[in-house]
């Protein structure tokens, strides 16, 4: 049996609050193991801020997230009409061997998101971004 959660989310910070409780509610039901629900909650919130932080150039406006939970997996699908941004071409390779210091700001938080997750795809449709991450539960 599958379990699905639909937000529509504005880009401000405050939102992200608001994914968490939805997320942390589905988890109790379900009884994911805190781990799981740290790192689903984790990759909402990277993802989130990059979408809020880079993919519009100013005001407040809206994207999609879906989180569908299977037996085996948690399905994670951000659709936002920003700047077309696909992390698997677009996205630089964070500076992971210099100093904190002397790293450039950004890059940290989509590398976060690959590594987290066992799948990441991609496509822009219709002038929106379709971003969709898998986490295996057994993990």
């Amino acid at each position: 049996m599958s379990a699905r959660i639909d937000l529509k989310v504005e880009t401000r910070h405050e939102e992200l609050q608001r994914i968490f409780e939805t997320v942390e509610k589905l988890a109790e039901e379900e009884d994911w193991p805190p781990a799981l629900t740290f790192k689903t909650n984790l990759v909402l919130e990277e993802f989130g801020l990059n979408i809020m932080n880079y993919g519009f150039d100013e005001g407040i406006h809206t994207f999609d997230v879906s989180l569908t939970s299977s037996p085996d997996t948690i399905t994670i699908e951000f659709v936002d009409d920003g700047r077309p941004f696909n992390p698997l071409e677009d996205a630089s390779a964070p500076e992971l061997d210099s100093a904190i210091q002397d790293r450039a700001i950004g890059g940290l938080g989509i590398h976060f998101v690959m590594e987290m997750t066992d799948d990441f795809q991609y496509r822009r449709e219709n002038s929106r971004n379709h971003s969709t991450m898998v986490i295996r539960k057994s993990d």
